[in-house]
């Protein structure tokens, strides 16, 4: 777990206590779809499976989730949205996130659907 003070693991030149790590613990929501993406993205480089979960459409979400402590993710790359502001009910982020394995390093691509659910973004699925 990064502390408070260290950059926060989703790219923004901000802390981990006043960027991911406040949505992390619940003293904010995301307020965006993107930030949304990249509190998830951090929750999974800090290994926060509960975050994860609690972020999840319940349409969607699964009942568990085990992380894979092999993989080591090494950056996040926003490439494009589509609606997701704090005006929107819907939103789209579409990502590429680099991890290694093994010292063997790759990456994910995605873009993923948002929506709001009792007022809070939640992750739906990869389109």
């Amino acid at each position: 777990m990064p502390r408070p003070s260290s950059p926060c693991p989703c790219g923004l030149d901000a802390s981990y206590g006043e960027c991911c790590g406040r949505l992390h613990d619940g003293r904010a929501e995301a307020a965006t779809a993107e930030q949304l993406m990249r509190s998830r993205y951090s929750a999974f480089v800090v290994g926060d499976a509960a975050y994860l979960l609690r972020t999840w459409s319940s349409a969607t979400r699964p009942a568990g989730l085990q992380l894979d402590r092999d993989i080591e993710w090494t950056g996040l790359e926003i490439l494009g949205t589509a609606d997701g502001s704090p005006f929107h009910t819907e939103g789209m982020v579409e990502f590429r996130a680099g991890y290694q394995v093994g010292g063997r390093p790759g990456h994910q691509h995605e873009r993923s659907r948002f929506v709001r659910e009792d007022g809070a973004w939640v992750y739906v699925a990869a389109l």
